[in-house]
């Protein structure tokens, strides 16, 4: 018997009504439109991305799926929204890239192809799932020996509640209210756990800013916010 996947109804749902305007870099994804550059800098520095086999975990309608493919990397794209899906492999026609989106779970891909990507990413996701230790259990799993695992999220913290709650949802209605819930961010310290209990060693966290009024993002030592991380799995 196989295993519920490790999604809310709810979320999926909450991001399948924004699947139409996912490229709109104006709309209501215009937050991951001006942090995607950021992140694919930080996978960028760590890992040559020419010839490399990456899964983008949660990857929505693609926005990092694409840069990834853009930098020369042979990737995996996977969500449990259809909506989603669609909008990025409609997508592919007119960037006219290549990448292998698909609707399946993390636990699904890990379980038909273990050890076999040298990098995972999985950005903006595990705030949304139920369980996040099997999440982290399941990038831990798909990464091959050596290989390695990115992660980023919102830190627990009054300073993410007032930034990603209040701020982005209330007040500059940037995202959809309920988009985030507090009690599901996760501390730094807490993810490090979760990364070490799947044999995963942490190698670096960053904090990542972002100013929604001129739209500017960057890496820093600040991770009361936003934070990225990246993990390897031993040889």
């Amino acid at each position: 018997m196989q295993a519920s996947p490790n999604v809310s109804p709810d979320e999926i749902a909450r991001f399948g009504k924004l699947a139409a305007r996912w490229w709109d870099p104006d709309g209501e994804s215009r937050p991951l439109h001006d942090l995607n550059p950021v992140r694919l800098g930080y996978v960028a520095a760590r890992i040559d991305l020419r010839g490399a086999r990456v899964a983008d975990v949660g990857c929505g309608g693609g926005l990092l799926s694409e840069a990834l493919a853009r930098s020369g990397a042979e990737v995996t794209g996977i969500d449990l929204g259809e909506k989603v899906i669609e909008v990025a492999k409609l997508h592919l026609h007119e960037s006219k890239l290549q990448v292998d989106y698909r609707v399946q779970s993390s636990a699904a891909l890990a379980a038909a192809e273990p050890g076999s990507f040298d990098a995972v990413c999985c950005m903006e996701l595990i705030e949304h799932v139920p369980d996040p230790a099997a999440l982290v259990a399941d990038l831990a799993n798909m990464v091959r020996p050596g290989g390695l695992v990115f992660i980023s999220t919102i830190n627990r913290t009054p300073a993410a509640f007032g930034a990603a709650i209040l701020g982005a949802e209330y007040l500059l209605r940037m995202l959809p209210r309920g988009t985030h819930h507090y009690g599901k961010f996760l501390k730094p310290s807490e993810l490090g756990r979760l990364l070490r209990h799947t044999g995963l060693e942490l190698e670096d966290v960053t904090g990542l800013g972002y100013n929604p009024v001129n739209r500017k993002a960057w890496l820093g030592r600040i991770t009361s916010v936003n934070y990225v991380l990246c993990a390897r799995k031993p040889a």
